[in-house]
């Protein structure tokens, strides 16, 4: 018998700026029996309330009053896997809490877009899962391109949208919006592909049909993000590394970004997670953060660490040279992801800026991070090097990403030979 006082039994609590969270188990109104001869069941909810207000949403779980009161301990697997289902959920709820508590947008109706009923079929919801989940798993910056697209898309709809909403005229219509907030193609192209990734784990769900699918060839195609590649030549790099500076600031930013060009083109965010222990035997050997989680087969880098490099570590590298310790002194151990993140960004960011002076000084136009990286690739291939060994150095998963790096090479080749078709004399 249902004690007709003791309605909801509360489990997991949150609070935050006046907002109130809990995992209830809603006794209620039963859900009857699964057989005549098991007891009745009663629904799992998650409970948001806020000035004054409640919203419920269902976890779609239904238990036993005894099952509910010996979850917390049992070691039954089928409850075990209801509790940590359970957690897992009320994790999600609490960041998409915070996140909205942290950029001072939280209302219900907010929490509704990413907390619907019909979670399962919300693609806001579904970016906002991803997002948290791959913030979970350390990966910030895949987990900040979700993020801003679904932030993006707000923006554009305040409908909840379904996944069969995402049609072939609305991805046209939302990619005119973002061409009319003046944002670049490679933007429009990261949060499409954003998109486009969780419409395909709904198609994978069955929540659409084959049919309702959008993308693809003879229906929407994603627009491909070409930026301007400006790759310097060597006679342009030795004049980078020769222009005088004054502040020690600018030097180290110099010396960094040389680094990264001498390093087979690595990216600040692998550059700074160097270790000592990465140098074995002449080399610094590392694998790309970008794509380790991705592929199955982990290929490692390999740069011959020339006198060059082991000059700039002698300048500005940790002094203490201990296996486990960073080659540069920016990270330490013990910090989270989002600081992490927070300080490679902000390396990076002075590094561009600083580079960018020095770009403009000498009138090569913006030098970046990303300009070493490209540079690293082209001065190879004006040498000589087939793409093959280019695209290994480079890390890159197939031959098709080197060759794009190498567009604005082979176009610089293209019009030099034609050039030879007029010069007569």
């Amino acid at each position: 018998m249902v004690n007709k006082v003791q309605k909801i039994l509360t489990g997991d609590y949150f609070s935050l700026s006046g907002i109130t969270a809990w995992v209830i188990f809603d006794i209620r109104r039963s859900k009857g029996r699964k057989s005549d001869e098991d007891p009745l069941i009663f629904p799992v909810k998650y409970k948001v309330t806020y000035k004054r207000e409640r919203v419920y949403y269902s976890a779609g779980i239904d238990l036993s009053i005894k099952e509910w009161k010996i979850m917390p301990d049992t070691r039954k697997k089928y409850l075990l896997q209801t509790r940590e289902l359970l957690q897992s959920n009320f994790d999600r709820i609490k960041e998409h809490i915070k996140d909205l508590v942290k950029s001072n947008e939280f209302t219900l109706a907010a929490l509704n877009i990413r907390l619907s009923r019909g979670m399962k079929n919300s693609v806001l919801s579904a970016l906002y899962d991803k997002a948290s989940a791959l913030k979970t798993a350390g990966r910030i910056g895949t987990s900040e391109w979700y993020f801003y697209a679904a932030k993006s898309i707000e923006k554009f709809t305040a409908k909840d949208l379904k996944f069969s909403d995402i049609t072939v005229n609305w991805l046209q219509d939302y990619e005119n919006f973002l061409l009319e907030k003046k944002k670049s193609y490679t933007t429009i192209s990261m949060h499409i592909r954003a998109l486009q990734a969780v419409i395909n784990t709904g198609k994978e769900q069955g929540i659409i049909t084959p049919s309702q699918y959008p993308f693809g060839k003879g229906k929407y195609e994603v627009p491909t993000g070409v930026g301007r590649k400006m790759a310097l030549t060597l006679a342009q790099i030795g004049k980078v590394m020769d222009y005088t500076l004054l502040s020690n600031t600018e030097k180290r930013c110099r010396d960094l970004w040389f680094f990264s060009y001498l390093c087979n083109g690595i990216n600040m965010n692998d550059l700074l997670r160097l270790r000592y222990s990465n140098i074995k035997d002449g080399e610094i050997l590392f694998f790309r953060q970008k794509t380790i989680k991705k592929t199955k087969e982990k290929k490692e880098i390999a740069a011959i660490l020339l006198p060059e490099l082991q000059q700039i570590i002698s300048k500005w590298g940790n002094p203490d040279r201990k296996p486990d310790n960073y080659i540069f002194p920016f990270l330490q151990d013990g910090l989270t992801p989002s600081d992490e993140k927070r300080i490679i960004k902000n390396v990076t960011r002075l590094i561009n800026k600083k580079m960018g002076d020095i770009g403009k000084a000498l009138k090569y136009g913006s030098i970046s991070t990303y300009t070493a990286r490209h540079s690293f690739a082209t001065v190879l291939k004006r040498s000589g090097a087939n793409i093959a060994f280019i695209s290994e150095s480079l890390g890159h998963a197939d031959l098709k990403t080197t060759e794009n790096y190498l567009d604005s090479f082979e176009k610089e080749e293209r019009l030099k030979n034609a050039e030879l078709l007029t010069k007569f004399k």
